[in-house]
């Protein structure tokens, strides 16, 4: 039985690749493919961390209708920074 010569391999794996629509790497260098295919964690790891609780600016804007006074201490903070 005769050696079938590399090019003849390599011709054959980069029509297979083709055909499957997988990457041509015949000298098996690491390019993060797998990685790649991987399923995204952002979404999982943001469901695990409750969400935040209010802030300032959703207390003020609940509590407009019934007109009461709230006290934003850093805007506060700001704005004597900027004025002087």
């Amino acid at each position: 039985m005769a050696a079938v010569p590399r090019a003849r391999l390599l011709n054959l794996m980069k029509a297979q690749c083709e055909v499957f629509s997988t990457t041509y790497n015949p000298d098996g260098i690491r390019m993060g493919n797998k990685i790649l295919r991987q399923r995204l964690r952002g979404p999982t790891l943001a469901k695990y961390y409750p969400p935040k609780g209010p802030t300032i600016g959703t207390l003020e804007r609940v509590f407009k209708r019934y007109e009461l006074e709230t006290i934003n201490e850093e805007e506060e903070d700001r704005q004597e920074h900027l004025a002087g």
